[in-house]
């Protein structure tokens, strides 16, 4: 039986997401969902769930949000005229709908990232420890791996895991080792981590944790150290500042002016997660998100999953949406819409 999911927020967290007037929208693969959270007003903190295989990286551009999925990468698009009609009984509480319009096939490649770049949609392909970018003739087209990966191969050799983008072109990339062996990754799970810098592949940090979702923001480099539960930023000599540390196992990450939202994971009992730092520092690990105030370094809100849901895979923002909802293929409205250039039809 499916442990319904449950979710509380701080009072600050609803007044601060309706003064941005955004949703933020969270791929949680642990439970087979994607969540837009919303504000109705500065009060009330919305959810809206729906259900997708194993969603894991994200990416927003416009009105176009790109999801990876346990075989697939799916783009899905605003329809705002449809929004305030899509769920009878339920009108005008919408002000977007995303509908899937696109899908490339990719078999099961564990697509860690995402991201929307000059050329495209960049892919982090974690399964064959490469970045990619997506086709309509082949699974995926490699487009660079780490100088240490002698052949592409679906082994998962160093789980690169994530990209900051610079200029619209892939600058950084996580992985958790520096290994070109099937899984050897796991061995240093607690220092092995680096940041690469592409395209020369250089490492601009070592011995991290599990690091996940590295960024540039205002001409800086940003990285989660995953196993400590530290959002850092990355000094020019490679040393990590911390700017906080969370109550959980950080994934996900991006940045709003001064404030960075942060995901956090509870830890699996898995021996990945085994014996990570995070684990001894809090008696409770959280799963949600913390709103952290860059100036002060503190956190000034945060959203939780209380049942149902013990892991975030990435976090974007969604602008202008202060409500929003999804479908997939399987439900029965996205069988009844339709949409064209400057308009929109239910067909009831």
């Amino acid at each position: 039986m499916t442990t319904p999911i449950t979710s509380a927020a701080t009072d600050t967290f609803a007044p601060w997401l309706a003064a941005l007037g955004g949703s933020l929208v969270v791929t949680c693969y642990q439970a087979d969902k994607i969540a837009i959270i919303g504000s109705s007003d500065s009060r009330e903190t919305t959810v809206h769930l729906r259900e997708f295989p194993r969603p894991m990286g994200l990416a927003v551009s416009g009105g176009r949000i790109a999801v990876g999925l346990l075989e697939e990468v799916v783009l899905l698009q605003n329809a705002p005229q449809l929004a305030a009609g899509a769920f009878p009984g339920e009108q005008d509480l919408y002000d977007a709908l995303y509908l899937p319009r696109a899908s490339y096939r990719t078999g099961e490649i564990a697509v860690h990232g995402l991201a929307f770049g000059t050329a495209g949609l960049w892919v982090a392909n974690t399964r064959f420890s490469c970045l990619a970018s997506l086709s309509d003739e082949y699974h995926f087209v490699p487009q660079w791996q780490p100088p240490f990966i002698t052949d592409l191969a679906p082994e998962d050799r160093c789980h690169l895991n994530g990209m900051a983008m610079v200029d619209g072109e892939p600058r950084f990339v996580t992985c958790l080792g520096t290994t070109n062996e099937p899984g050897a990754w796991r061995n240093d799970r607690v220092t092995g981590g680096v940041i690469l810098s592409v395209p020369d592949g250089r490492i601009v940090a070592r011995g991290l944790a599990m690091p996940h979702s590295p960024r540039w923001h205002e001409g800086r480099l940003w990285v989660l150290n995953s196993g400590h539960g530290e959002l850092a930023l990355v000094e020019p000599d490679g040393s990590l500042t911390t700017i906080c540390t969370l109550p959980g196992y950080l994934r996900g990450l991006c940045f709003l002016g001064h404030y960075a939202v942060v995901g956090m994971c509870q830890i699996r009992s898995a021996h990945t997660f085994a014996g990570l730092p995070i684990s001894q520092k809090y008696d409770e690990l959280y799963c949600g998100l913390a709103v952290i105030d860059l100036r002060t370094k503190q956190p000034v809100a945060m959203f939780r999953f209380t049942s149902g849901c013990t892991e975030i895979f990435e976090v974007d923002f969604l602008p202008g949406v202060r409500r929003g909802a999804m479908l997939n293929n399987e439900h029965e409205a996205v069988k009844l819409s339709y949409t064209a250039p400057g308009r929109a039809w239910w067909n009831r």
